[in-house]
């Protein structure tokens, strides 16, 4: 499969393949819930793609050093946009700056790339875990209070609104 050959040939760990393979499934099945407009394929190759960036790093960085990678590719901006954006719920631009990373926007804006961020928050190493143990685990690591947590919870009744039209 082309696709896998790209994650081989940059020497990807297997099990950052694994979960990248696992949130491209979880996000198609999200995908064919909806009751909006959505590019199906789109989602499958952001999904596919969303972690690339961590055959260069494992920190948070990863989502540049991924859209980067995706637009040496070729793989299309679409594409590159979802790897950069799928961070929890989202990085605003004042948090960002706090992590060190380029002061921009990398919260998640079209019906495809929210649904890429959301199936990953629900995809755990390769299986899926629900909503509510998802938020758990964010609290846990972030904090009760952190704005990723509100922006998680309205990104889940975002989602859940695409369904239930």
């Amino acid at each position: 499969m082309k696709d896998l050959e790209i994650f081989r040939k940059l020497n990807c760990p297997e099990n950052v393949i694994q979960h990248c393979l696992a949130v491209s499934k979880n996000a198609v099945l999200i995908a064919e819930k909806v009751r909006i407009p959505i590019d199906k394929e789109l989602v499958r190759l952001g999904g596919l793609f969303h972690d690339i960036g961590r055959c260069r790093t494992h920190s948070i960085r990863h989502a540049i050093e991924g859209s980067k990678l995706i637009r040496k590719l070729d793989l299309g901006e679409e594409i590159a946009n979802i790897a950069e954006r799928h961070i929890g719920a989202g990085i605003t631009p004042e948090e960002a700056k706090k992590l060190g990373l380029p002061v921009k926007d990398y919260t998640p804006r079209s019906p495809e790339e929210k649904i890429v961020a959301y199936a990953d928050n629900l995809t755990q190493g390769n299986g899926m875990i629900s909503f509510e143990e998802s938020l758990k685990r964010f609290k846990r690591e972030l904090g009760e209070d952190h704005p990723s947590i509100k922006r998680m919870i309205d990104l889940h009744k975002e989602i859940q609104a695409w369904i239930n039209r």
